[in-house]
């Protein structure tokens, strides 16, 4: 059975004064159905850049596809017209933005903002009934109420269970989260992810998560790819990648997760910042920052091999 998205070498550029400068280079990944993926890195590596390419949500220009594939249920999303691709938005993929109050609409109240994803993908369930069910579905307390509520009555938590709920009115296959915890205290974190896990679990859809936090990983994720400077340096099952990781990125960003009940005076950093969009070095694009790097890593791009069954790493020295 094929995989219900697949990305083949994918290469996304953006125009930037009179060049063209790739922000995701060559990104291979697989979801099968019902599989949460978790898409870790730091701001910067080309994450959301990457999950708006599965439904071409990109405005090209400044955008262009330059190269691969985005292969939904066997369809290369990168060929479809844009009637085809309306069928992909919200019916195949479902997308949770960060930052829930910048997605609502603030005119328009909460419950006519599902019942519009409705109309365009479920006509026949288009009913105040339906709205209800969603909100009661994803933990909104009084949801016959609160379809009357415009976004800005609502907390960030609730603004982001609406989005939620926006995306599973149209029952896509797959749910993409972009960092859908943005903004939201430590609580209510917990509660939005442990809502998706539950509706992972009772829904049996597939799930994108996109983070920078590896400490939320741990619960959610049944695989982990960590990106850096628009590439994939590290794919592992979950539970194998934080036990063991491998790359020295990956190694990094365990470090600078805080532990419980270990006091200490200065969290660890990477050194250095992730490089701008036509500033990649020429050989590794971690060598710089890396606490491991050798004269030849400056020379040549190293490829992303399989080391183990099932693990995947883009540095020669891992071990």
């Amino acid at each position: 059975m094929p995989p219900l998205l697949e990305l083949r070498n994918l290469q996304v550029d953006f125009r930037i004064q009179d060049a063209w400068v790739r922000a995701v280079d060559g990104v291979s990944l697989t979801v099968n159905a019902g599989e949460t993926l978790c898409l870790v890195g730091e701001s910067g590596c080309g994450k959301s850049v990457t999950a708006l390419s599965l439904s071409r949500l990109l405005p090209t220009p400044p955008a262009r596809y330059a190269g691969g594939e985005v292969l939904i249920e066997g369809r290369d999303v990168l060929k479809l017209s844009n009637a085809e691709l309306r069928s992909i938005r919200g019916g195949v993929i479902g997308y949770v933005f960060q930052e829930p109050g910048a997605s609502l609409n603030p005119v328009f109240r909460v419950g006519s903002q599902i019942k519009e994803a409705l109309k365009i993908h479920r006509p026949e369930h288009a009913t105040d009934a339906e709205v209800v069910r969603l909100l009661k579905l994803v933990g909104i307390p009084a949801p016959e109420s609160r379809v009357r509520d415009y976004p800005h009555q609502l907390s960030g938590g609730m603004q982001q269970r609406v989005m939620i709920a926006m995306a599973l009115a149209t029952e896509p296959k797959l749910l993409v989260a972009d960092e859908p915890t943005t903004a939201l205290d430590v609580t209510i974190q917990a509660q939005i992810l442990e809502l998706l896990l539950d509706l992972k679990r009772r829904l049996g859809m597939a799930i994108l998560l996109i983070t920078h936090n590896l400490g939320i990983v741990g619960d959610l994720a049944d695989r982990v790819a960590v990106m850096y400077a628009g590439q994939v340096v590290e794919l592992a099952p979950a539970r194998e990648l934080l036990r063991r990781p491998l790359h020295p990125y990956t190694r990094a960003l365990m470090r600078s997760v805080p532990e419980l009940g270990h006091a200490v005076s200065r969290l660890t950093a990477i050194p250095g910042t992730v490089p701008g969009l036509g500033n990649w070095p020429a050989g590794c694009r971690f060598a710089p920052r890396c606490p491991i790097a050798r004269p030849e890593c400056a020379e040549k791009l190293p490829e992303l091999v399989e080391v183990e069954p099932g693990r995947w790493v883009r540095c020669p020295f891992w071990n």
